[in-house]
């Protein structure tokens, strides 16, 4: 979770007045927020990842003085047209295709507020921009700046600007390999051709995302009076939010909102849109779930306490919340502002022991097994994107694709774990090897059921190193059986994402239990994996079933 450190002369300053320590801590604990520390001087908190909104002074005054009840309710943000456009060029398409922008005039900067634009810059981009893989944020200083920017992709030779922090210009190739930000962060440009740029309308280059802004156009000082923001990505919706939650910190500082028009062919975008979303929330299903008698009206007032609006049996969530899906969490909302502390005691009628299920028991043991090899745990998703299970992998599988998906990032149902493996591999290439990893989890393919989909547990291994062949992980296949007390086969087969020869049937008691191998040379490209992959995925519910007939209880 991201620390933040929180000024208390600011804090008291945006809350409008002083409130005594104990109090201020026991209402940053109960607001959802872990409290490190709190001094005269200053908070150190550590603000879950769905909360982004937290990270800055401003952003976290606003939700503590609505929770104390000083200004309570939604806050609304005016938007002033700027007239300006920012010009999506089709040439970012296949490389980093969305912006979201903004204008925050009339700030008045000194040090500090710049250490703590800094801070939140930083924080969003490790936190909710997944280490600017998600979301870069760029922010300049809009009196350097002709109008209007543009977006695009040039080739690296082709981009030429001094950096921060350099003494003179390099090309956007030369970034990669000179600036300290281009080698943290170059793998995320490896293998284009292109690299994406923000330029004005003299030709002048803003940044390349998601590496570095340039030291004349994207400096921010004390002189600043005006700033030009940009979140890019790939997902306009998360962009959005993120761009939200800066200009509102910005405004919350003085500035006054102005937006931008976004350009892309024939499609424009105004931005920002601090426009609330409206979410229905049934009275009925949130006393359910909290087990209290609330009216309409305590349901507004709580959600008042936690910067919501409350309209028509709907709440109006604010812009620049992002852990806002479905109504379940703003009835979390509704039970920090009612106070756990505050909810009755009920000692259960019926009484039972509990005790660990036998499944579970496996995959602990399992577990326990791959980590002494030397593997580490990973947990991905249950969505994952069609292309990854498909194209990417060599395979003609149909995985079962969700109605209206919100991103294509996530628009199916893994029907297998191998894929999400090799997405981790392809998003950690930048670190040491080898990198050994081992997945538990539920995958879903098209069947006999209720629902016409089946579930299943499946283990996915992968190594990944210079040594990773058959026979590594054969042998970690082998000794996780022989641990088990499983004898089993490997017998010829043929599976698209594995090199011929070298892939095979894991059989025990003549039952399929899954495959292992190394992956395609084609499988490794498109993933721009320089290193070889060795894997295996094994049906835990057939290994279940087989140890559940062969022994009493598990080992």
């Amino acid at each position: 979770m991201p620390t933040i450190t929180l000024n208390k002369t600011v804090l008291e300053s945006l809350l409008g007045k002083r409130v005594p320590l104990p109090q201020l801590e026991k209402s940053i604990s109960a607001l959802g927020v872990g409290l490190e520390s709190i001094t005269k001087e200053g908070i150190v908190a550590e603000v879950f990842p769905n909360r982004p909104d937290l990270l800055s002074e401003q952003g976290f005054v606003r939700a503590l003085a609505s929770f104390l009840g000083f200004r309570t309710g939604l806050r609304h943000y005016p938007v002033t047209p700027s007239g300006h456009q920012v010009i999506i060029d089709p040439s970012v398409a296949s490389v980093r295709p969305c912006t979201a922008c903004a204008l925050v005039k009339g700030l008045r900067l000194n040090e500090q507020r710049i250490a703590e634009i800094i801070q939140i810059q930083e924080k969003l981009h490790v936190s909710y921009g997944r280490d600017r893989k998600r979301v870069a944020i760029g922010i300049y200083p809009f009196e350097r700046i002709t109008p209007p920017i543009t977006f695009r992709a040039l080739p690296p030779q082709d981009i030429k600007f001094r950096p921060l922090g350099f003494s003179h210009e390099i090309t956007g190739k030369e970034i990669l390999t000179q600036h300290k930000a281009g080698r943290a962060y170059g793998h995320l440009l490896a293998g284009l051709d292109k690299y994406p740029v923000f330029v004005d309308a003299k030709g002048n280059v803003l940044s390349m995302p998601p590496i570095i802004n340039s030291h004349e156009t994207g400096k921010v000082d004390v002189d600043t009076s005006d700033v030009f923001i940009e979140c890019s990505g790939f997902h306009y919706s998360v962009l959005r939010i993120c761009l939200n939650i800066i200009t509102a910190a910005l405004a919350d500082m003085g500035g006054s909102i102005h937006s931008l028009e976004l350009r892309s062919g024939r499609k424009s975008i105004i931005s920002p849109d601090f426009t609330p979303r409206k979410m229905p929330l049934s009275l009925q299903y949130a006393n359910a779930r909290l087990g209290l008698q609330l009216t309409a009206s305590d349901i507004r007032q709580y959600l008042a306490r936690m910067g919501h609006g409350y309209q028509g049996k709907a709440a109006l969530v604010p812009a620049y919340r992002a852990d806002v899906l479905h109504q379940i969490d703003l009835v979390e909302d509704i039970a920090i502002a009612h106070g756990y502390g505050n909810f009755q005691k009920e000692i259960p009628r019926g009484a039972t022991a509990g005790r660990e299920e036998p499944f579970s028991r496996l995959q602990a043991m399992l577990a326990e097994l791959l980590i002494g090899l030397g593997m580490m745990e990973v947990n991905t998703y249950h969505l994952i994107r069609r292309a990854a299970q498909g194209e990417l992998m060599s395979s003609t599988i149909s995985p079962v694709l969700l109605h209206n998906p919100s991103s294509k990032e996530y628009d199916s149902l893994r029907a297998w774990m191998l894929p999400s493996l090799l997405e981790v591999l392809a998003g950690n290439t930048h670190h040491e090897y080898p990198q050994h990893l081992f997945d538990m989890g539920t995958i879903f393919q098209r069947g006999q059921s209720e629902t016409g989909i089946v579930e299943q547990q499946h283990l996915a291994v992968a190594l990944c190193g210079e040594h990773a062949n058959f026979t590594a992980i054969r042998q970690a296949l082998d000794y996780v059986m022989r641990m088990l007390g499983i004898q089993h086969q490997i017998i010829g087969y043929e599976h698209a994402s594995f090199i011929p020869g070298r892939v095979g049937q894991i059989c025990a008691s003549g039952i399929s239990l899954g495959y292992l191998g190394e992956i395609h040379p084609l499988v490794l490209a498109n993933h721009k994996l320089e290193m070889p992959v060795a894997a295996l995925e094994l049906n835990l519910n057939e290994l279940f079933a087989l140890l559940q007939k062969s022994t009493s209880s598990l080992p």
